[in-house]
C-alpha cells in the first residue's frame, strides 16, 4: 500500500508539473483599443469571448482607450504590447519623436480607409466640399478627421475654415444647435450620433473623405518592437486568432455584439449594431480592402500617405513609411480571405 500511495504522489506531482509547464507556454498579451466598448470593439472582443486566443496559448487582455494617440502612446511606453490606432497617429509620432527608442510598428490593417467624414444638416446649405470654404468646423483638437483636414481641403479646393473645438459628447450638439456649420468625425461614431439627438439620416450631408480623393488608411494593429523581437510567434498567433474572429464578425455582427454587451452592459444594443454595421461597409469591407485583400497595404498608397501626413500634420521630421509597416507577421493570403462580396 505504501509503494501504490507513493506512486500515487509521484503521479500527481507529474501532472501539476505538466500542467505548470502547459500554464507558462501561455503567452500574456495586454491590448489597447482607440476608443470605447462600442459596436467595432467586437473585432477584438469576439475572438476573446469564444476562445481564439486562448486556442492559440495567448492570454488577452482588451481595454478600453480614449483616442488613439493615447493607444499609440501606451504601445510605445510598454505598458501595452498591441493595440489599434489611427495609421495617421502612428505616423505623427514617429515623425514627432524620431529618437524615441520604442516606436510601435503597424502590423494588420483593419480599417482600410479612414472612417473620417465631415457631416452637416442639410438645411444649412451646404452640399459638397466647396460649399464648407469660410464656414464654421468643429471637432475635439484630436479628431483624425480634423487633423486630416488640410488633406481633405487641398484635394476639393476648401479654404478659410475656421474651427471650434470641444469635448467628444458636444460635437453633435453643437452641429444640431447650429453652433457649427459642419462637424468632423468618424462616420459611424458621428452619423448615428446625430441621429441620437433627433436628427434623420436623410437630413444630414456625408461627405466621407475616401469619396473625395483622400485615400488614407484607418485603423491598424499595432505593436511593440520589443514583442516582434522576443515573441514573433504570439504575434502571429494573435493575428491568427484575430482574423478568425473577424470573419465571424463580419458574417454576423448582431451575434457579435453581444461580446460587445458582455463587457459594457449598459450599450444600447440596437445601436452598437447599426455601428458595427456601417464600420464594416465603409471602411473594412470596402472597394479598397477588397481589391488590397483584408489586413494588407499597398507601398505606394502607404508612402503617400506618409507624405500627406508629414505635410498636413506639420511634423519634426519626415514621415518614413518603411518604418511604420511591418507585415511579415499576417496570416497566409488564404487566412487572410474573409470578405464578402460586395452585393
Amino acid at each position: 500500500m505504501h509503494k501504490r500511495a507513493l506512486l500515487k504522489s509521484v503521479l500527481a506531482l507529474a501532472g501539476f508539473a505538466a500542467l505548470g509547464t502547459v500554464q507558462a507556454q501561455t503567452t500574456p498579451i495586454k491590448f489597447q483599443l482607440d476608443w470605447r466598448f462600442e459596436g467595432p470593439s467586437a473585432f477584438f472582443l469576439v475572438p476573446v469571448a469564444k476562445g481564439y486566443f486562448k486556442d492559440a496559448k495567448l492570454d488577452v487582455t482588451v481595454d478600453a482607450g480614449n483616442g488613439s494617440g493615447g493607444a499609440v502612446n501606451r504601445v510605445a511606453s510598454g505598458t501595452y504590447d498591441l493595440g489599434f490606432a489611427d495609421l495617421a497617429a502612428l505616423m505623427e509620432f514617429h515623425a514627432n519623436n524620431p529618437d524615441a527608442p520604442n516606436k510601435p510598428v503597424a502590423i494588420m490593417m483593419v480599417y482600410n480607409n479612414t472612417p473620417a467624414s465631415v457631416m452637416a444638416l442639410k438645411k444649412s446649405g451646404i452640399k459638397t466640399p466647396a460649399d464648407l470654404s469660410g464656414k464654421k468646423l468643429g471637432a475635439p483638437v484630436f479628431d483624425a478627421g480634423r487633423r486630416a483636414f488640410p488633406i481633405f481641403a487641398k484635394e476639393n479646393g476648401v479654404s478659410g475654415a475656421n474651427w471650434v473645438s470641444m469635448d467628444p459628447p458636444l460635437r453633435e450638439t453643437m452641429l444640431v444647435r447650429g453652433d457649427v456649420d459642419a462637424i468632423t468625425g468618424f462616420t459611424f461614431t458621428s452619423l448615428l450620433n446625430i441621429e441620437a439627438r433627433g436628427v434623420k439620416a436623410e437630413d444630414v450631408v456625408v461627405m466621407q473623405y475616401p469619396d473625395y480623393g483622400v485615400k488614407l488608411y484607418g485603423n491598424a494593429i499595432i505593436a511593440t518592437p520589443k514583442i516582434l523581437k522576443e515573441n514573433p510567434e504570439a504575434v502571429k498567433a494573435f493575428l491568427r486568432a484575430f482574423t478568425k474572429g473577424a470573419k465571424d464578425v463580419i458574417d454576423d455582427p448582431a451575434k457579435a455584439i453581444e461580446a460587445v454587451k458582455a463587457r459594457d452592459g449598459i450599450i444600447n444594443t440596437e445601436l452598437e449594431t447599426r455601428r458595427l454595421k456601417l464600420a464594416i461597409d465603409t471602411v473594412i469591407n470596402s472597394a479598397d480592402a477588397r481589391t488590397e485583400g483584408f489586413g494588407q497595404i499597398r507601398g505606394p498608397r502607404l508612402s503617400l500617405m506618409a507624405s500627406q501626413v508629414s505635410d498636413a500634420f506639420n511634423t519634426k521630421s519626415r514621415v518614413k513609411a518603411d518604418d511604420i509597416w511591418n507585415g511579415s507577421f499576417l496570416p497566409t493570403a488564404k487566412e487572410l480571405d474573409i470578405l464578402p462580396k460586395k452585393k
